[in-house]
């Protein structure tokens, strides 16, 4: 099962993947998803084989391990409509992970790769980092992340040697579900509408 989110003209479709704890259809994802396809990208949402599983059986099962997320990824990529359009892939925390974990695989099918709040290393635990495979990417990549995203916050990012081809545009006083701070004066639909903004000018590009 998928959703898609049409768009007028679309440049791209956009494949993307939850995170690991909320569904395809969660409210971060449809506004998301909504706020992208009134950019002109096309996106095709679907869910990994433990989502689908929880919402079948009602009840909560843990993410599938890594190589399994990614057959089911490969999956969606084989068989998404393009109507013709350049395919990126994406997703929200884990799947933005695994989406770039994809796409460092060499998948020749992929032009570029949008991660949501990635999560580029545990909460608490900047030393264990989840980047290693980035350096390995063919195609650019974005990042819209939260600037007090406890999986990965300016200070420890700016750090991490991250490919040439991979951009971090960081959303004023945003957590890892891009929601900021009250006297920001902004709420979570002005940073994802920044994130859509950025996203679509990306690819774009």
């Amino acid at each position: 099962m998928t959703l898609i989110s049409s768009a007028k003209n679309p440049v791209a479709t956009l494949l993307l993947a939850h995170g690991a704890g909320a569904p395809m259809d969660s409210p971060f994802m449809e506004l998301l998803a909504e706020a992208l396809a009134d950019r002109g990208i096309q996106v095709v949402r679907f869910e990994f084989p433990y989502m689908q599983r929880r919402r079948e059986e009602q009840r909560k099962f843990p993410p599938n391990r890594a190589p399994q997320l990614l057959e089911a990824f490969a999956r969606q990529v084989a068989s998404v409509e393009r109507s013709g359009l350049p395919l990126w892939v994406g997703g929200k925390s884990m799947g933005g992970r695994m989406a770039s974990m994809l796409a460092a695989e060499g998948a020749s099918e992929i032009d570029g790769v949008v991660a949501f709040g990635y999560p580029f290393h545990p909460p608490g635990k900047p030393e264990n980092t989840r980047t290693e495979h980035l350096a390995s990417l063919a195609v650019p990549m974005l990042i819209c992340q939260g600037e007090r995203d406890p999986f990965g916050k300016p200070d420890e990012v700016g750090e991490y040697p991250l490919g040439g081809g991979i951009e971090v545009h960081w959303l004023p006083s945003g957590d890892h579900d891009f929601k900021p701070l009250k006297r920001s004066g902004l709420d979570q639909q002005d940073l994802i509408n920044m994130a859509a903004d950025r996203t679509a000018a990306f690819i774009k590009r």
